[in-house]
């Protein structure tokens, strides 16, 4: 399901207006087999989600101040899930950006760079930058555990997984494929996919231990 998920559409509508991203980057985790998956040690209240219908949408909050959002894709009791790692930013581009500067605003991030997305009183943040990386990527949707278990299948619902314009698969040799970010264990398995050449992919960093 992973790669299927690249050129995706997910649209977020809420009170303060709608932004929809591509998605251009992801990584899959299973359940018990997968050492680096929330799911390994089995069902816990933050997991549930994990274990229930296709197609919700599982949040959890990590290092005490990031949300991050992911689908998950197989049936109910096979624990597995795809984290949203990446987008592009296709409509409600002013909502994004005003969001993502509050955040950095409050310290919430490092200042990303010079860019064109715009000023407004605080950082600039490069187009590229709105929604690459988990975190980002749910600060411009305005993503949070309010959104645990939503049905991103449902039509009628805020938040929304919509197929790719044209519904094409994408060619193989677009995808490209290798380890996912920052996993301690299970870090051999290539389960992290993205739109290869794309500006909006987030950078690659292994997982490094925590000097004593």
């Amino acid at each position: 399901m992973a790669p299927d998920l690249l050129g995706c559409v997910l649209v977020h509508d809420t009170p303060q207006g709608l932004v929809a991203i591509e998605i251009v980057e992801v990584e899959a985790y299973t359940g018990a087999s997968d050492p680096a998956s929330h799911a390994f040690r089995g069902k816990t209240a933050r997991n549930a989600v994990m274990f229930g219908e296709p197609g919700h949408s599982y949040v959890y909050f990590t290092y005490g101040m990031h949300f991050c959002v992911n689908l998950v894709c197989q049936p109910a009791g096979e624990a597995a899930a795809v984290l949203l790692r990446a987008g592009r930013v296709i409509a409600g581009h002013e909502l994004a950006v005003a969001r993502r500067v509050a955040r950095l605003g409050a310290g919430g991030g490092s200042r990303a760079g010079r860019g064109t997305a715009g000023r407004m009183g605080g950082p600039v943040i490069r187009e590229s930058h709105l929604a690459s990386g988990p975190a980002r990527l749910c600060q411009a949707l305005g993503i949070d555990r309010a959104q645990d278990g939503a049905d991103a299948c449902d039509p009628a619902g805020p938040l929304r997984a919509l197929p790719r314009p044209g519904s094409a698969s994408l060619p193989s040799a677009s995808i490209a494929v290798g380890p996912r970010v920052g996993v301690r264990t299970g870090a051999e398995v290539s389960w992290r996919y993205w739109i290869a050449g794309d500006p909006a992919v987030s950078a690659y960093r292994p997982h490094v231990p925590k000097r004593r």
